[in-house]
This record gives C-alpha cells, sequence and structure tokens, in this order.
C-alpha cells in the first residue's frame, strides 16, 4: 500500500484553512498532519509532524511565512513548501523564493490549481510564472551583473519565460523538452536560495 504524503498547512483565514483541509483531505494520497493559524512554533511542530510538504501562508500573525521558510531551512533543506499569496506580483513571492521556497500559487486560483502544484513540486518541479521571472531579471539589471551564477541557458529560459512564454513555447524555440526547461527552473531557484543563504552569512560576518 502506497503511503500517503502528509501535508502540514499553516493559514489564518479560518474559511481558508477549512476549504484547504477539505480539499487536501479529498485525495487519497494526502493527509493533513498538521494546521496551524500561525508559524510561531514551527521548530518544534516540523519534528513532531514530520511533514512531506508544507503550505504556508505568506501574510500571518505573528511571524510571516517568508521568516518561517527561513526557519525550515534552517533545518530541513529538503521539505518542499509551497507558498499561498494573494498578490502574484508582490516582492514577497520573490523573498519566498530567496529564502527556500518551492513554489507557490494564488489564492484565487487555490481551487483550480492546488492539486497541480502539489503534484508538481512533488516530482521536484519548482513552477515559476512570467512574473516571478522578471523580478529576477530586474533584481540582476538593477546589480548590474549575474550575481546569481546562472548559466547562459538559464538565462535565456528566464528571459524567455518573462516574455510570456508557456514552458512548451521555451522548449520548443531552445530545442529541448518541456521535462528538461522545469529542471533548469528548479536549478533556478535552488540558485537564488544558495545565493541569498550565501548573502545572509556574509552580512552576519
Amino acid at each position: 500500500m502506497k503511503m500517503k504524503v502528509s501535508v502540514v498547512l499553516y493559514e489564518d483565514n479560518q474559511l481558508l484553512k477549512d476549504s484547504l483541509e477539505a480539499m487536501l483531505n479529498m485525495r487519497d494520497d494526502l493527509c493533513v498532519r498538521g494546521s496551524y493559524f500561525n508559524a510561531d512554533n514551527v521548530l518544534q511542530q516540523l519534528p513532531a509532524d514530520k511533514p512531506d510538504l508544507i503550505l504556508m501562508d505568506i501574510n500571518m500573525q505573528g511571524i510571516t511565512g517568508i521568516e518561517a521558510v527561513k526557519k525550515i531551512r534552517s533545518v530541513n533543506a529538503d521539505v518542499p513548501i509551497i507558498m499561498l499569496t494573494i498578490f502574484e506580483d508582490s516582492k514577497h513571492v520573490f523573498d519566498a523564493i530567496c529564502a527556500g521556497a518551492s513554489g507557490y500559487i494564488l489564492k484565487k486560483h487555490i481551487a483550480s490549481r492546488l492539486y497541480t502544484a502539489i503534484d508538481e513540486v512533488l516530482e521536484g518541479g519548482s513552477p515559476m510564472s512570467p512574473m516571478i521571472a522578471r523580478m529576477v531579471v530586474s533584481s540582476m539589471q538593477e546589480k548590474g551583473k549575474n550575481m546569481y551564477g546562472l548559466t547562459e541557458r538559464q538565462l535565456e529560459i528566464l528571459a524567455s519565460l518573462a516574455k510570456g512564454n508557456s514552458y512548451k513555447m521555451i522548449g520548443s524555440s531552445l530545442s529541448i523538452s518541456i521535462e528538461t526547461v522545469r529542471s533548469h527552473i528548479k536549478n533556478i531557484y535552488d540558485k537564488l536560495h544558495v545565493h541569498s543563504q550565501t548573502e545572509a552569512v556574509s552580512k552576519a560576518i
């Protein structure tokens, strides 16, 4: 028998939290292990709940979702974390990715995209939208250099994604598979996170 994926949810809106729990429990392969209104005790809850996946609201009472992601990544580099956000064009999403988030969903699209996003991150993917791609490109342009250490191919994919092209269109134009595009975008996420960590250490020193 296949083991269920244990999910821990952080969301401070009661109605949305209830809806998310109901959606998650509707799938036979998912199990809600913990559900919380804030992430103030995330480091105590993590070893107790042992999640395979975390859904994290960006804006909550107490510590923010971004701070919670940083805390989680300080002790667990692998557990997938999907951010829940109201605004896609928010710097918060970019900051969450740099903190170590695996992806994000707009709350208005939860009904139609929750399952897809969960499947993608559990398969090792990191969905990125054109808006966030533009933020990464803009961040690099402001600094005047490729401070994330992206490869030429990753820069090509990022630029194409920022123009609004789909993964399929990007793959076709570069003569690579959609899976290869997904792999490059996952590596871009990883480099944003690593750079963010390195920068934080440098500042501390």
